[in-house]
């Protein structure tokens, strides 16, 4: 799916504004050794970003050690909500570390205690247990291992069936992958899950049909029954768009769950903390799932993820059958207490939800001088995309996607490389901090970046 960039240094046009910087070709001859070396020792699947050599980011800003600076409209895939490097973040990370303390296991700190009670604190009433975690993977492989235990405490080893969705993501692992429904990211597995199955996501663009019955006839159509589903787990945004499903959806979801006895796992790891205009992104749905899978945005710097959920469900296991090696990294803990704090403190969510509109109408005016080629504009709070299809059809355009993305980065606005099924959306996911006037400005340069690239295709 994924392209690789050139590291050949290219002229480009200079660029000096508040926040922006280019003064040097790109990638900055300065920096290809280290591009080399990196393709020399690292495999070919990390050679798909744009080849910007970081050398430190702070709040909305990226910056090489060339005299380049862009302005960041990728939060490092969804993780700097709070902002990049931010002081809080850093002074907090410092202390811990100067306190003696890097690592302690399982056993007890109270750094630990502190951030799980804040994140149950966060929680909706009821998911009152909180196991912590290092990646999304992580999170979201617990939850199926949580799901499929539950679905046997309750109707033995009949209940052990997990349903996913179609173009869903939750991570690189077995399990995780196995539930996704990413085309061609889980040939490798060959021998499938058959209690793992997937069914359409309502997103409207892509599959069409938004009724609740669907889910239901794609179930049926699987052979499996409600009473051996033991959990379904959906991202509360699809990733690849990021594709909401119908509010109604959900809500009838939630019904079948409750009807059948199974788990109703929310994948918050990108929807949460701030990013969808609420701290978490369910929210939009006015439903709580039975398990929330989180990571990312939680720490907006190192690595922390986890499961937050009933009591019922996350105390299945006994002392020393469920546990982690670097559980509470008790140093990512301190950046994720500060990063949550600072969410809270400055309303990073209701950021989020003002700017929404500015986001939305900026992208729909791109939609709408190039109705051809941007096929769907989706979004909520600071997440949003602009998903590429051929010219007058409704079939995904990496390519042209692909131009965007590295135009842009010749331009000092800095996106991941483009995602989706089949990699046909660029991806707009600023750090929660960002001001009416710099979101502003990364529009306009992306409005004028899809001009040049559908006038060069012409």
């Amino acid at each position: 799916m994924g392209k690789e960039f050139s590291i050949e240094p290219k002229e480009v046009a200079g660029v000096d504004t508040k926040y922006r910087r280019i003064q040097t070709k790109l990638p900055a001859p300065g920096s290809v050794a280290t591009l080399e070396a990196l393709r020399k020792v690292e495999p070919i699947s990390m050679r798909g970003q744009p080849p910007v050599v970081w050398d430190r980011a702070e709040d909305v800003q990226v910056y090489d050690k060339h005299g380049n600076m862009w302005l960041d409209f990728s939060s490092g895939v969804l993780v700097a909500n709070a902002g990049h490097g931010m002081p809080e973040v850093r002074k907090a990370i410092i202390d811990q570390v100067e306190s003696g303390l890097l690592h302690n296991y399982c056993f007890p700190s109270e750094e630990r205690a502190e951030l799980a009670t804040f994140l149950v604190d966060l929680a909706p009433e009821g998911l009152d247990k909180v196991f912590l975690l290092t990646t999304g993977s992580e999170s979201t492989e617990c939850a199926i291992k949580l799901s499929r235990s539950y679905g046997i405490s309750k109707g033995g080893n009949e209940k052990i069936g997990i349903v996913g969705f179609v173009r869903g993501f939750h991570g690189r692992t077995l399990g995780s992958q196995q539930v996704g429904g990413m085309p061609g990211q889980k040939d490798w597995i060959v021998n499938d899950d058959p209690a793992i199955v997937q069914v359409p996501f309502p997103d409207g663009y892509w599959t069409e049909n938004t009724d609740f019955d669907h889910f239901v006839l794609s179930l049926e159509a699987t052979g499996m029954k409600p009473n051996q589903v033991a959990g379904v787990m959906v991202e509360t945004y699809q990733g690849v768009g990021p594709d909401f499903a119908p509010i109604p959806y959900v809500q009838a979801l939630r019904e079948w769950c409750d009807a059948n006895d199974v788990l109703l796992v929310f994948d918050e790891v990108q929807a949460g903390f701030g990013r969808c205009g609420t701290m978490w992104g369910f929210e939009y749905y006015g439903v709580h799932p039975d398990l929330i899978c989180f990571g990312k945005g939680v720490s907006s710097s190192l690595p922390l993820s986890g499961v937050i959920g009933r009591s019922d469900v996350m105390d299945l296991y006994p002392p020393g059958s469920m546990t982690s090696t670097h559980t509470g990294n008790p140093v990512c803990v301190a950046a994720a207490l500060a990063s949550l704090k600072k969410i809270v403190n400055d309303d990073l969510p209701g950021n989020a939800k003002r700017l929404e509109p500015i986001l939305q109408d900026g992208l729909t005016d791109i939609q709408n001088r190039h109705p051809d080629v941007v096929g769907n504009v989706t979004g909520k709070g600071l997440v949003a995309g602009l998903q590429i299809v051929r010219a007058g059809k409704k079939e995904p355009d990496p390519d042209l996607a692909f131009d965007i993305v590295e135009r842009c980065f010749h331009k000092g606005l800095l996106f991941f490389a483009p995602v989706g099924s089949w990699g046909q959306t660029v991806k707009i996911p600023p750090p929660l901090t960002i001001t009416q006037e710099a979101l502003k400005e990364g529009l306009a340069v992306l409005a004028e970046t899809v001009d040049e690239a559908i006038s060069a295709r012409s």
